[in-house]
């Protein structure tokens, strides 16, 4: 996992930047978040460059950082912080992440194809046209987030939570659901077409059947 060092600003409660050695090599060594870093130009050099050249990344801790136009093709990251980034026209295949957070994050015109992410945090996160087609994302949070014309078609979303989220033009077409929870949820052209609503939990008392979800599994409204 990544350190959790507090920023050196001894009056801010928010978590360090990665800090890199003279090779490149992230360190446990204490630093400032983005908000209070001397050369916040520097850092995000540091962090694109190190994520451009590593294939596997665990430990990186980049809160508050944008990513615009980059490729993260069969990119994997272990344990990483990317609370309240943004990332705009990502254009992924084969991703991957374990126990990494993505709090409060903004995806916007973003495609992350085949992604393969467990145990991962998207709180709060917002998602504006973007597609998770065919991805498995298992037991992960997504609580809270907001999310317009965007996908999750063909995913498996065993386990995960999207309690209290709204969701505005999203799709879960074809999607296994089982054990998934929408509690509390706001809802507005949602399609669950094909999906296996049956196993999910869209009511407090259990129900599969729940804010306008039919049968067969697809959205009445």
């Amino acid at each position: 996992m990544y350190t959790l060092n507090k920023c050196l600003v001894h009056s801010c409660k928010n978590l360090a930047l990665s800090t890199f050695d003279e090779d490149g090599n992230i360190t446990d060594k204490q630093n400032y978040c983005l908000d209070h870093i001397p050369d916040p130009g520097k850092v995000k050099e540091q962090i694109y460059n190190y994520i451009k050249t590593h294939d596997v990344i665990v430990g990186l801790n980049t809160a508050g950082i944008t990513f615009a136009d980059i490729d993260l093709t069969d990119k994997r990251f272990y344990g990483c912080n990317f609370q309240h980034c943004t990332f705009t026209n990502l254009h992924s295949n084969g991703l991957r992440s374990r126990m990494s957070m993505f709090d409060f994050a903004v995806f916007s015109d973003c495609t992350l194809l085949n992604c393969n992410m467990q145990f991962t945090s998207f709180g709060g996160c917002t998602f504006s046209h973007t597609l998770f087609t065919g991805s498995d994302m298992v037991q992960n949070n997504f609580n809270g987030m907001q999310s317009f014309q965007s996908s999750f078609d063909d995913s498996d979303l065993y386990n995960s939570r999207f309690i209290r989220a709204r969701l505005v033009n999203t799709s879960f077409r074809n999607c296994n659901i089982k054990k998934t929870m929408f509690l509390d949820c706001r809802q507005e052209n949602v399609s669950f077409k094909m999906s296996n609503t049956r196993e999910a939990v869209f009511d407090r008392g259990g129900s599969a059947l729940f804010q306008g979800v039919d049968q067969t599994g697809g959205a009445v409204f």
